[in-house]
């Protein structure tokens, strides 16, 4: 049972992404991806069911497993190395030979064939929480790509489709980030490892523009980078340990000071991964491809391996110098992030900092690395996956209606598409406000960091950004043009794009209202090798000596809220909004007023962003500068343990 249920997550995603490269009819294709979709989350339901296990496959398709890794990890070196000749990008060249380099002095200098005495796969509950968002969110997106990219290729006006790449590609993805999150063997770990990253070069390319090619080639680079820092890391724990298994390396590295080195590798790797500062620049550049490519990247797959990375090997690092200099790059990256995003109006722009700043936020709650920090780093790792897949969505599918993906031309769109509007408006709120699980997963880690004062500042005033920016879209969205007489109606869309939306809309809140359930389910459990459950869950209520968080109580309230609202409205007359005043200049139509040299001045509203404080040309360069800092500082304390 559990190697069919491996089969499904891991190697049939590769079979089904070949079959939609290879078949030229689109109806097949799409049948493909939203079977497949369906099949992932099936998958997942049942291995649930299962419970935690491991499991090691010998074979696939008559041929050892461990053998078709060895040979697929050369191959995407060589890949790689192709694309750095193709793009005449030096930096991948040289990354691409040293990584090649590190691999043939393990495979052939070092000699660790032999037989392997434990799991290579281990179901866990840290693995469950990965699996749930990959498969429900990730196959979310990809069903939402299908009528998506369609639109897409009119807009661009392509003569000959894109799609059968494209969505090889996506469903690749989705098989790589399953074998990431199960494996327990570090060897493979790495080769899911480089398959998201060439996934992600070729997504990001995928339009095949300067804008979109230049991107590409800089996230590729950077994460050649991190690549080069994972293997390395695995070069030195094999060095000193003899074993490829996760398990035993995170058991092993508290009990020697010299490992915390290759750790702060692997660290960087996934900071690289994560795009955490100074590294943003490839997830910001990420924006240019089509906006599944973007939710894909942000929510479900890319970014997340690099969080998880960490969550998965804090063990190996609670309590070290190591682990105070990751809380402190995270804490730093959560603040400075969403300090740039509110000088932001580009919707897109928006979401990737935030995006960046939330990884921030549980990259810090794994360096302190206490059970309350990684109950806390998991269910933002949940909610945010959901959330912010549902966000990327919203805006992919306003943009193809409005042309636009600035929050200014979005202002009132409610009157235009009330459907869409309300289900961002939803998501905005599961993001800032409680009950939701985002403000539950920010109380747990801003209590667990109470005791140190840098890193309680830093996520306290980060927090207050996050409000600032969220707000002012929100009210934007929702705000509706006063017209006496005015009906709304529903805006037409594909089956496949608006039941992605309303499905992740619902698991949004059913999730957020289920966070009791799932953290006695599946995340205490996980964060219990730090220590005892650092919370009791009485009637829907989080409560610890800190203090509590009442998510069923609240809910309770909220509903009822609600439902006052709804009345209200409908007793409600609609009047128009008074025209604004200038100062008795006015022009006869109101749209402005008689301004210098007698001469008409239009009216202008729009949000205030504060650019001249939080403008990225003010700030880019004074974060990253400090973010070299604080790595430096984390490579120093990791090697001073």
């Amino acid at each position: 049972m559990l190697d069919t249920l491996a089969f499904i997550l891991i190697v049939l995603p590769f079979i089904a992404a070949v079959g939609c490269f290879v078949i030229p009819a689109k109806g097949i294709r799409s049948a493909i991806v939203v079977a497949i979709s369906a099949l992932l989350v099936v998958a997942f339901v049942l291995l649930l069911l299962e419970g935690p296990a491991t499991f090691s496959p010998e074979t696939l398709f008559g041929v050892g497993v461990r053998e078709i890794i060895q040979v697929a990890d050369f191959v995407l070196l060589a890949l790689i190395f192709y694309f750095g000749i193709r793009h005449k990008s030096a930096l991948i060249i040289v990354f691409a030979i040293i990584q090649l380099g590190m691999a043939s002095y393990l495979e052939f200098g070092l000699g660790h064939h032999g037989e392997v005495a434990y799991p290579t796969f281990v179901v866990d509950n840290l693995a469950l929480v990965m699996l749930a968002i990959i498969t429900v969110v990730g196959g979310a997106i990809a069903i939402h790509a299908i009528p998506y990219m369609k639109e897409h290729e009119h807009h661009l006006h392509l003569e000959k489709s894109r799609q059968p790449r494209f969505f090889f590609v996506l469903v690749l993805f989705l098989g790589a980030m399953n074998g990431l999150a199960l494996t327990n063997d570090i060897s493979f770990f790495y080769f899911f490892w480089e398959v998201t990253t060439l996934c992600s070069f070729l997504l990001i390319g995928h339009d095949k523009t300067e804008i979109a090619t230049k991107n590409a080639v800089r996230a590729l680079w950077m994460n050649s980078l991190g690549g080069v820092a994972l293997m390395g890391a695995i070069v030195w724990f094999y060095k000193d340990l003899g074993t490829f298994e996760i398990q035993a390396i995170i058991a092993a590295a508290p009990e020697s000071a010299i490992l915390m080195i290759p750790l702060a590798l692997l660290c960087f790797g996934a900071f690289t991964k994560a795009a955490q500062v100074p590294f943003q620049s490839w997830l910001l550049g990420a924006m240019v491809a089509p906006t599944p490519v973007s939710a894909m990247l942000h929510s479900s797959t890319m970014v997340k391996a690099g969080v998880y990375a960490l969550v998965r090997f804090a063990p190996a690092f609670a309590g070290t110098y190591l682990g105070y200099g990751v809380a402190l790059c995270g804490a730093f990256t959560f603040l400075a992030t969403a300090a740039l995003a509110v000088g932001q109006s580009n919707g897109k722009k928006i979401l990737a900092y935030s995006t960046i700043s939330n990884l921030g936020l549980i990259v810090a709650c794994a360096g302190i690395g206490t059970p309350a920090a990684l109950t806390a780093a998991m269910l933002i790792i949940v909610f945010h996956a959901v959330s912010k897949g549902l966000l990327f969505l919203c805006v992919g599918t306003i943009e193809q209606n409005i042309g636009s993906r600035d929050i200014e031309d979005m202002r009132g769109l409610y009157a235009r598409m009330p459907v869409t509007s309300l289900i961002a408006g939803v998501a905005v709120i599961t993001m800032i406000l409680p009950p939701f699980g985002m403000l539950l997963g920010k109380w747990m880690a801003i209590e667990t960091a109470a005791n140190d004062l840098v890193l309680i500042l830093m996520l306290a005033v980060g927090s207050a950004l996050t409000v600032l920016y969220w707000a002012r879209w929100a009210g934007g969205l929702l705000a509706v043009p006063f017209k006496v007489g005015a009906k709304l109606t529903v805006e037409p869309q594909p089956v496949l794009m608006r039941w992605p939306l309303l499905g992740l809309c619902i698991c949004a809140v059913v999730v957020s209202f289920a966070a009791p359930w799932l953290y006695s389910g599946l995340v205490a459990g996980a964060a219990e090798v730090f220590g005892p459950a650092p919370y009791t869950v009485a009637g829907g209520v989080f409560d610890n000596a800190a203090g509590a968080f009442a998510v069923i109580p609240l809910f309770i309230v909220v509903v009822v809220g609600f439902i006052f609202a709804l009345r209200k409205m409908a007793t409600t007359e609609v009047t128009p909004a008074a025209a604004p005043y200038y100062s008795g200049a006015n022009l006869p139509d109101h749209s402005g007023y008689i301004g210098p040299m007698n001469k008409p001045v239009a009216g202008l509203t729009s949000h205030y962003y504060m650019t001249a404080l939080f403008g990225e040309e003010k700030l880019t360069r004074w974060v990253n500068v400090g973010a070299i800092a604080l790595l430096a500082l984390m490579f120093a304390m990791g090697g001073l343990l």
